[in-house]
């Protein structure tokens, strides 16, 4: 553990620029008035839920996705359920989805009483590792969730393969993942499925919550929409029990705006994504695997496609004494995730021990994601990369 000392009045507090982990501000000021522009046109309609403009965004989204049909809904968690819901999953049946991701890809599948069934992650790319699919595979699984975490889409040629020789389903958690592409394919068009979310902080965010359910299956896109809508069909007569996932028109005439920016923002992501690389090698501070205090691991790109760095995650072999060093020197970070899901409290009943899933637990422990949006300037970076090399070489 580090000497106390060095977090007590050690650390020069004021010899970096603050660096905030997200400055939405920032992108705000970028286009205030047409997001302006876009609410005064809501609130003059006095049209809150669905209508034109989340018709206009769920065409939008699928045109960008590669999808045919977009279905807009209250949140990514929502997309989630209201997905595994279309497809008639019944209680006792199974669902394999990685252990390290965020707890709505597995709350989901239990909210409807099946059974998540966790695999490991790939070290590198923090998405499942396929070559533990099969071995999970029995008479109970119906559906398998890739979650394409951090912004990179997991290996989904693998995963296809894998469904079809089983007759799975396959459900795109693309919530981190909006216009990620895995050999020319992008993110949510791949699966029978695919699930994002605009929570404020993601690549392409909203001002609440909101989410969009993709595919390219008329059918599930028609049941889709008939259980966000609590299985009206017409108004108060239920075909069947649904729920009220409906997306709001003030955030969905929001993300319109937002749409139309989203590519220049990836590529400005990706520059910084970049201009850390550069600079951590500068320094002298990156290992490929298994890093130490003095050590760092970079985000890995697999080469099969793009990457949009919804999160820029590194290990340190001492994550928790770094991202204290972190906060002391005004920089923003964050865990994602310090807990994985087969060790989390309300899953002690699927009965997993420590030290299953090695790889997930290594991450959970090592895992540091740093500023990565668009609007920071280079400066910020290197103070960046400069408090991590002061606390590496220290």
């Amino acid at each position: 553990m580090m000497d106390q000392s060095r977090l007590e009045g050690t650390i020069p507090v004021l010899k970096t620029p603050e660096v905030p982990l997200l400055d939405l501000r920032a992108q705000y000021e970028t286009i205030r008035e047409e997001i302006r522009v876009a609410i005064d046109r809501v609130a003059d309609s006095q049209q809150f839920i669905l209508g034109p403009e989340v018709e206009s965004l769920e065409a939008e989204v699928a045109r960008y996705s590669q999808c045919e049909f977009g279905i807009g809904v209250t949140s990514g968690s929502d997309a989630l359920l209201v997905s595994l819901m279309a497809l008639g999953l019944k209680p006792g049946e199974e669902v394999i989805t990685p252990t390290y991701s965020f707890f709505a890809t597995a709350g989901a599948v239990a909210r409807l009483g099946c059974v998540p069934v966790f695999v490991d992650i790939d070290p590198s790319t923090y998405n499942l590792d396929v070559n533990n699919l099969e071995r999970v595979i029995n008479k109970n699984t119906r559906a398998i969730i890739p979650v394409h975490l951090f912004g990179q889409m997991a290996n989904m040629d693998a995963v296809l393969e894998i469904s079809r020789a089983n007759n799975l389903f396959v459900i795109e958690d693309a919530a981190q993942a909006i216009g990620s592409e895995f050999r020319g394919g992008r993110a949510g068009s791949i699966g029978d499925l695919g699930c994002f979310s605009f929570f404020p902080s993601k690549n392409l965010g909203c001002f609440g919550d909101g989410g969009m359910v993709t595919t390219n299956n008329g059918e599930l896109a028609d049941r889709i929409k008939l259980l966000r809508n609590h299985g009206y069909r017409p108004k108060y007569f239920n075909k069947v029990i649904g729920g009220n996932f409906r997306l709001d028109a003030l955030q969905a005439a929001v993300l319109r705006v937002k749409l139309k920016y989203l590519d220049s923002w990836t590529d400005r992501r990706r520059k910084n994504a970049e201009k850390y690389r550069q600079l951590f090698n500068q320094a002298g501070l990156v290992v490929e695997s298994n890093p130490d205090h003095r050590q760092v691991v970079l985000p890995a790109e697999t080469g099969d496609g793009r990457h949009i760095y919804n999160q820029y995650v590194i290990r340190n072999g001492s994550r928790d004494d770094l991202r204290e060093y972190l906060r002391h020197r005004n920089i923003g970070s964050e865990v994602y995730y310090p807990v994985p899901l087969h060790l989390q409290e309300c899953f002690v009943g699927l009965g997993h021990q420590a030290g299953e899933f090695p790889e997930s637990e290594r991450a959970a422990k090592e895992t540091l994601a740093l500023p990565i949006y668009p609007e920071l300037s280079d400066q910020m970076i290197e103070a960046v990369v400069s408090a991590i090399s002061d606390f590496c070489l220290s």
